[in-house]
């Protein structure tokens, strides 16, 4: 007999289910179907579903329980218009198919539920375990969660890597409270640049388009499943398949817009500057501080290209205080054009300047009363609304024509466009929390795209160059505007890796040109953190020079001469390492492959790298291992499947093993994958227009590969009309025998007589080297002319833009 009472619990439960069934609208039974060319759309009892096929890897689900779908938004996704896809179609009794030549989607009829297939037949992404679900609350989806199956993604994490297990909230903003040490410093809240999309080792991706606030339960709640959960909005998701994650991150930037390259001197380096003062000393700032600041670098002889001045170039308004911007000018800045002038004549390439989003009165101006009374600001109650209005085309051309031109011409070429978080929500520098209400939830994240937008494009019209914006917030599309950095992370050794983990997470989510504050932007930097991080910054996607230690900030004489000479040293490196970084930013705007991508970028089949947080490869050659423990003189470095070459020593390695690593303080641990073509360049103190004279390969033999050298003008945007220059370089080696083929350059772009140095890592020094051109001709070079030294053979070469065979043969 059952207890009394166990009854009524169980009555009490039945009732708590049935209640919280009741709440979330399911997809209810399937009852009709239409087709129309890649577009599906199927009548459920509680819903109306969309299916439409993107491509044969990609397919977009959308859920409405009304019949009435939302209109196609432009900051996300870049493109809605797709070319036909093949899809064969099968109903039965119980289901039905859509199958292309990658994956085939099934619907179940009784409740709808939809499962996904690879073209072999097996399971990628089930909802046995749930489906979709809304209410007037949130909407959502839950997937069956596999046993191996590891989350990777979700834009610029600071907690973790892999987010099986974990439940992540993204909405753009930085952690609150004070002290900052348990609210702005907490890399669990930091949400500078969420975005709703993972990738899956199961081989495939989910991008949730919805720009609501979202949570992602992966596995935290319960091991059999996974859900994706938003505030507001419409359900509606892009599954990519891959199954590499090469090949997901393709798809997904070719839905949300690929990365432009920057001007080549976008490459170099970039140094921020509060102008000799900063908060709380603003009258000590000058436009002789900037002059000098420069001169410095050059008498250094530390390259540099970008400079930007920070918030206390300009007046602090009546209204906004330091939360907004005035475009007026500190009376401490004599003459800005002429500053500019003085600037650009010590080879600068681009100077900027720093803005927040919001319009303030200044002495002169009244940019907020202006706005306001024309409507150009977005509406908030008692016509208090001070943001401008970046959704809404004409705001935009008034705040262009009426502040940003101001000072365009006077010199400045970009902005940094900071504080994009602060619509609808609490501002970093004052109280002021933005316009509020339901249509805010779904437009806080759009801000800093739409934000960014604005400046790049105009910069570029007016520039008549690539456009270059610097910016701090961002969401799903950001990686359109380039470029983005990881926030203010104080000068502390528990900030270091977060910072990595950021890049690394940002990359594994479609944004390829990110950089972060080079030891840190406030507090004092210790001498080895700040040589520690600025050998990470240096060898980053953009390296980005800029902190806030008045009077010293952060450049490398302020840390005595160890840190200097190891500063001009890898400053060095990376001007070197320009061919190969703008060959690979090329790539990343061809295929999405990020700059800095995490190990598992590239072995998404090996546990090994899953957690794996302080190693990275910068493009697809080279292993950077930044010291992130204070001290060390060692660290554990894992290597991948394959061999590795030590960069400054030469020692190969084999993969598939953890080896303790030599780390001395000069001294980042760095590896180059064999089969790589490193092309580098003597570095210089600026990029020119010029071509850098010779390009030296260095090439590290290992079977059969492949590098594309890439060039073009640096800076228009006519290389998107064929305008460049692509020459794909292989090497053969096989047994004793080594080919090396230049390729004839493919493009518009003519290099005028490039000429090589090749250094190729052999054991042997070579008994014969030949060369043959077009003509077939072959020419044998004589012994006494081969430059052997320490495994590495040096020869010039002058291909005169035609193919060129290069045959080594050894003993």
């Amino acid at each position: 007999m059952w207890n009394s009472k166990y009854i009524l619990t169980i009555i009490a439960l039945s009732g708590f289910l049935f209640s919280a069934i009741a709440q979330d609208n399911h997809s209810g039974n399937f009852e009709k179907l239409e087709e129309n060319g890649n577009l599906f759309k199927i009548k459920a009892s509680n819903s109306n579903i969309r299916i439409e096929f993107c491509t044969p890897e990609m397919v977009r689900i959308q859920y409405s329980s009304t019949g009435a779908f939302e209109n196609n938004e432009p900051w996300m996704v870049r493109r809605y218009d797709w070319p036909t896809v093949r899809v064969n179609t099968l109903t039965t009794r119980d289901s039905v198919t859509f199958s292309t030549e990658k994956i085939t989607v099934s619907v179940h009829k009784n409740p709808v539920n939809i499962d996904i297939y690879d073209h072999k037949g097996t399971l990628l992404c089930e909802e046995s375990k749930g489906g979709s679900f809304w209410n007037e609350n949130k909407v959502g989806i839950r997937k069956s969660l596999a046993a191996d199956e590891h989350f990777f993604g979700f834009g610029e994490r600071m907690d973790f890597l892999d987010q099986r297990g974990k439940k992540i909230n993204l909405n753009v903003g930085r952690g609150l409270g004070k002290p900052y040490i348990v609210g702005a410093y907490n890399v669990l809240e930091a949400n500078y640049c969420p975005v709703p999309f993972f990738m899956s080792t199961q081989g495939y991706g989910i991008f949730f388009h919805n720009s609501y606030p979202t949570e992602w339960d992966m596995g935290y709640s319960s091991s059999d499943y996974y859900e994706v959960t938003a505030n507001g909005g419409e359900l509606d998701y892009y599954f990519i398949y891959g199954p590499a994650f090469s090949k997901i991150i393709d798809k997904y930037t070719d839905l949300t817009g690929k990365s432009p390259l920057l001007p080549k001197f976008g490459l170099g380096l970039h140094v921020g500057t509060y102008s000799g003062g900063t908060w709380g000393h603003e009258e000590n700032t000058s436009t002789q501080y900037v002059i000098d600041l420069v001169k410095k670098f050059r008498q250094h002889k530390i390259p540099l290209d970008v400079l930007h001045l920070d918030s206390t170039w300009r007046i602090f308004g009546e209204n906004g205080e330091k939360g907004a911007t005035t475009f007026e000018w500190r009376k401490t800045f004599d003459n800005p054009q002429k500053m500019f002038d003085s600037l650009y004549a010590l080879n600068i390439n681009m100077v900027g300047l720093h803005v927040r989003p919001r319009f303030d009165n200044g002495k002169k101006l009244k940019l907020l009363d202006k706005a306001r009374k024309k409507g150009f600001v977005y509406p908030e109650e008692n016509d208090q609304g001070d943001f401008v209005n970046f959704f809404d085309q004409k705001s935009v051309d008034w705040w262009w024509e009426n502040g940003v031109m101001k000072i365009a011409q006077q010199g400045a070429m970009f902005l940094k466009t900071d504080e994009g978080s602060a619509f609808g929500h609490k501002a970093n520098e004052s109280n002021k929390t933005g316009p509020q209400g339901e249509k805010i939830k779904s437009l806080h994240n759009l801000f800093p795209v739409a934000y960014a937008k604005a400046p790049y494009k105009k910069f570029a019209d007016y520039n008549g160059i690539r456009g270059m914006n610097h910016t701090r917030e961002g969401y799903a599309g950001i990686q359109k505007y380039p470029f983005i950095f990881a926030g203010d992370w104080p000068s502390e050794w528990q900030y270091f890796e977060p910072v990595i983990k950021a890049g690394l997470n940002i990359g594994l989510s479609g944004v390829g040109y990110w950089t972060h504050c080079m030891g840190g932007f406030e507090h004092v930097a210790d001498t080895e953190l700040y040589i520690r991080w600025c050998q990470f910054g240096l060898l980053s996607p953009v390296s980005h020079l800029f902190g806030m230690e008045h009077p010293n900030y952060k450049e490398p004489w302020n840390y005595g001469e160890e840190a200097l000479q190891i500063f001009k040293t890898y400053t060095n490196l990376r001007y070197s390492l320009i061919p190969y970084l703008y060959s690979s930013a090329y790539e990343m705007y061809f295929t999405g492959m990020p700059l800095m991508q995490a190990l598992v970028y590239s072995h998404q089949n090996d546990k090994n790298v899953y957690g794996i947080t302080d190693q990275y490869m910068l493009g697809k050659n080279i292993m950077v291992c930044p010291v992130v423990i204070k001290g060390a003189q060692t660290r554990i470095v894992y290597f991948p499947q394959g061999k590795w070459i030590d960069f400054w020593t030469g020692e190969i390695i084999n993969g598939r093993q953890y080896k303790n690593v030599l780390c001395p303080l000069d001294k980042l641990p760095l590896y180059i994958k064999a089969g790589s073509i490193i092309p580098t360049q003597e570095p210089v103190q600026y990029i020119k227009k010029e071509e850098p004279g010779i390009i030296t390969l260095n090439i590290y033999p290992s079977g059969h590969s492949s590098f594309s050298l890439y060039n073009d003008d640096g800076k228009t945007l006519d290389y998107q009309k064929g305008n460049y220059s692509e020459t794909l370089i292989e090497v053969r080696e096989n047994n004793m025998h080594l080919e090396i083929i230049m390729n004839k350059p493919v493009g518009n772009y003519t290099v005028d007589n490039p000429s090589y140095l090749l250094k190729i890592r052999i054991p042997e020094k070579p008994t014969e080297i030949q060369i043959k051109g077009n003509n077939n001709s072959t020419k044998k070079i004589k012994k006494e002319n081969i430059q052997y030294e320490k495994s590495v053979l040096s020869m010039a070469i002058t291909p005169q833009n035609e193919k060129t065979i290069i045959s080594i043969s050894r003993n």
